[in-house]
C-alpha cells in the first residue's frame, strides 16, 4: 500500500527508543524527513533511523530536549521548520511514568507524569498547530495508552495521564477539523520494549512479586498470549498519518491483543 508519505516532515517525541523509534523508522521508510526529539540517546537513534531505513542523511535530524521544561516543544518546532521548513506530522510519545502502590507515590512522581506526558503532548500541538494551520493539513497522533479506560492500581500516575489525554484528542479534534487537521489516539497495551521492563520491575517491587509473575500475569492477560511489538505500532501510526485514514479524527484506536474488556 502506498501511503504517500514522501517529502512529508514528521516531529516523533521520544523517538530514541521504544514505540516512538519505531514510528521513525517506519516513516522513514515511507519516504517522510523525521525529527526525532528525546532527553538523551538522539545522535545514536538519528544514526540506527539512518541505517535500517536507507534514509538519505539530510531526511533525519535529531534534537536533544527536556519537554517538562516550558518552550521546549516550540524549540523542537523551530528545529524542524529551521531544517525542512514545515511540519506535515506530529507523533508524541515521550513518557515515563512511575509505577508503584499508591501510598507510595509522591506528589512529584505524580507531577513529573503531568509535566512530561500531559503537558508535553499539549505544548508540542500548540507548538506545530500554528503551521499546519497555515498550510492547511496536518496529522497528529497522541501514543497514549490502554491504561486511560482500564486504570491499574499501581500505574495510577500514568492511568491519570492519560485518561486526561484521550479527553484532550477528543475535544481538539472538533476545533481543528475545519482546518484539515487530524488528531488521533493510539492506546497499546503492554509493548515489548525496555520501558515494559522497567514498568514489570517497578510494579514487581510494589506487590512484593518476582518480575517474571509480573511479565507471567501481564501476558497471560491478552487474548492473543503475546505483547505488541513496536513496530505493529508503528505500521499503524504509518497508516493513520496518511491519506488513507482521511476521515479518522478524534478517535482513540486500542492495539491491545483483545486485552481492553468492554468497549
Amino acid at each position: 500500500m502506498d501511503l504517500k508519505l514522501n517529502g512529508k516532515t514528521a516531529v516523533i517525541t521520544g523517538g530514541s527508543a521504544g514505540i516512538g523509534l519505531a514510528v521513525a523508522k517506519a516513516l522513514c521508510r515511507e519516504g517522510a524527513n523525521v525529527v526525532l526529539a528525546a532527553h538523551a540517546m538522539v545522535e545514536k537513534a538519528v544514526r540506527e533511523v539512518r541505517e535500517t531505513s536507507s534514509a538519505d542523511e539530510a531526511g533525519v535530524s535529531g534534537i536533544e530536549i527536556d519537554l517538562m521544561e516550558a518552550g521546549q516543544a516550540q524549540a523542537v518546532a523551530d528545529h524542524a521548520l529551521n531544517r525542512f521548513k514545515r511540519i506535515d506530522i506530529l507523533v508524541n510519545c515521550a513518557g515515563a511514568a512511575k509505577a508503584g502502590s499508591f501510598l507510595e507515590l509522591t506528589d512529584d512522581e505524580f507531577l513529573d507524569a503531568w509535566k512530561l506526558k500531559l503537558l508535553g503532548y499539549i505544548r508540542m500541538v500548540r507548538a506545530v498547530l500554528p503551521q499546519m494551520m497555515g498550510q492547511r493539513d496536518g496529522r497528529i497522533v497522541n501514543i497514549i495508552g490502554a491504561g486511560g479506560k482500564t486504570p491499574v492500581p499501581t500505574f495510577l500516575t500514568g492511568s491519570t495521564v492519560n485518561a486526561a489525554l484521550i479527553n484532550f484528542t477528543r475535544g481538539l479534534s472538533k476545533e481543528i477539523a475545519k482546518h484539515n487537521i487530524r488528531i488521533v489516539a493510539v492506546s497499546p497495551t503492554a509493548t515489548e520494549t525496555e520501558r515494559a521492563i522497567q514498568l514489570a520491575e517497578q510494579t514487581a517491587r510494589a506487590r512484593d512479586i518476582s518480575v517474571e509473575e509480573v511479565k507471567a500475569e501481564t501476558t497471560s492477560s491478552i487474548p492473543l498470549g503475546r505483547m505488541v511489538k513496536p513496530i505493529e505500532i508503528a505500521d499503524l501510526v504509518a497508516f493513520l498519518v496518511s491519506d488513507r485514514a482521511a476521515a479518522v479524527t478524534g478517535a482513540e484506536i486500542l492495539i491491545d491483543g483483545g486485552q481492553t474488556p468492554g468497549i
